[in-house]
């Protein structure tokens, strides 16, 4: 297929041209593998200015999309891609194979470091944000021949999912620390103060006044940022929360467990030991059922199931998209609705064909570089995740460049649970790494400073 590139796509090429650190934040569907190829080749074969890309994939990406996108555009010939994939066997016979770009999924990072004959030139980091934790193996592996990296490129939709103290970490692996200190001890004191704690140990950290501002001037540089919806021909996407209400009795229930960590069963209590398996808990009894200590399912209520129900009969034949998190909650919405679950390549292409009317999926198997918008435009979230990023990417596989019809998703949250606050969470952290976005958002000839100002 012929490219003819859109003038933000020239842009973003040109700018991973033209500098030896990039990091561009682009939304879902502005096409960043086929803009960082294009820059590939320019620097492998017009420029002559590396001679041994890496990219560092999640899986799936690693496996289909780079591989696909190579082989769909004709001014990407030239190129030779090695997809260094599979068993240690595989990985290494691809690792001898003579080609100019290798791909890697990023569960593979220290083992590639470790095994020695580092020689890449280049690396491109798909998923910069799969790099924030600073205590990761991959991440420390990478630092270690990052020394030896003269081009890096790293791409992504969200930089700070869990907030500003994410960038550190992803800013490092690029500039070896620069911009944002070589310590992430430096950063938080430089940047934050203690926000949530318990005596001597501090479990968050918030920004200091004026902190953002600094930050983003920083790194204003090395990063641009792109919207689909000021570039592209995006339909309308509407957010609707359905709210359902739980009698006194499931109430009582879930206020037990609030308060007493614990709910006596006679074939097996439910418990939570800690903060985090109380939240768990918590969120799959908004949901309708929850796990025992024994493994077992415990029903609560059908309250989202039957307001699942009808969101489907009101769709009126027009495929719906259920995103689930529980495998119980899966059994129950197949039972409910005899669904198709879609977690493999087959069941995308039936989605995507229009031969499925609903289907479930769950949103770590929705990840990046998947497209579902030729197959509807309704998604519904069954159960919330606390994970922005997973969020974001799970509503980007229908809102994206492609989709034909306004897209709805809904939201089914259970009254004075836990869901409310994790919407209102996911709501906060989209508003800060909205700011971070915005602060380097470009327009075409040129892109902002600290002060939001085109230079």
């Amino acid at each position: 297929m012929k490219y003819v590139p859109h003038e933000y796509q020239e842009y973003a090429k040109e700018f991973i041209v033209s500098q030896n650190i990039s990091a561009l934040f682009l939304d879902c569907g502005l096409g960043k593998t086929v803009i960082t190829l294009t820059a590939i080749w320019e620097l492998l074969l017009d420029y002559f200015e590396v001679r041994k890309v890496l990219v560092i994939a999640p899986l799936r990406v690693a496996r289909d999309t780079w591989p696909g996108e190579l082989e769909k555009w004709e001014h990407l010939q030239g190129i030779a891609m090695s997809e260094v994939l599979g068993s240690e066997r595989e990985r290494i016979t691809a690792l001898n194979q003579k080609a100019n770009l290798y791909v890697i999924n990023r569960e593979n990072v220290e083992w590639l470091v470790a095994h020695g004959g580092w020689d890449f030139d280049m690396v491109v980091i798909d998923e910069l944000s799969s790099f924030k934790s600073h205590r990761a193996k991959r991440f420390k592996a990478l630092k270690k021949v990052r020394p030896c990296v003269k081009r890096i490129v790293g791409l992504t939709g969200t930089p700070a999912p869990n907030g500003l103290i994410d960038l550190w970490a992803e800013v490092e692996i690029l500039d070896m620390g620069q911009r944002l200190g070589r310590f992430i001890g430096g950063y938080r004191e430089r940047f934050f103060v203690p926000d949530k704690r318990s005596r001597e140990m501090v479990y968050s950290y918030k920004p200091r006044e004026g902190a953002e501002e600094a930050i983003y001037s920083l790194i204003s540089d090395i990063c641009i940022s792109m919207k689909a919806a000021d570039y592209l021909k995006m339909p309308e996407c509407i957010y609707n929360r359905v709210v359902v209400a739980m009698s006194e009795k499931e109430m009582n229930l879930y206020h037990q467990l609030e308060k007493d960590m614990l709910v006596p069963y006679e074939e097996g209590d439910i418990d939570a030991v800690n903060a985090a398996g109380l939240s768990n808990k918590l969120m799959q009894m908004a949901n309708g059922a929850v796990y025992d200590e024994n493994g077992a399912v415990k029903y609560i209520h059908d309250r989202k199931l039957e307001a699942l129900e009808d969101l489907v009969e009101a769709a009126n034949g027009k495929p719906v998209l259920v995103a689930y998190w529980y495998k119980h909650d899966l059994a129950r919405i197949r039972e409910r609705l005899g669904v198709a679950e879609l977690d493999a390549a087959e069941d995308f292409r039936k989605w995507n064909a229009g031969e499925i009317p609903v289907a479930v999926i769950h949103p770590a198997s929705a990840g990046h570089g998947l497209n579902l918008q030729a197959g509807g435009s309704t998604l519904i979230w069954f159960g919330l995740t606390w994970s922005l990023e997973l969020y974001q990417q799970m509503n980007a596989r229908l809102w994206r460049q492609g989709q034909k019809e306004m897209v709805v998703i809904h939201h089914l949250i259970a009254k004075d649970t836990l869901d409310e606050r994790v919407m209102t969470a996911l709501e906060k952290k989209d508003c800060g790494q909205s700011a971070l976005v915005d602060a380097v958002r470009v327009r075409i000839g040129g892109w902002k400073d600290g002060c939001g100002k085109i230079v």
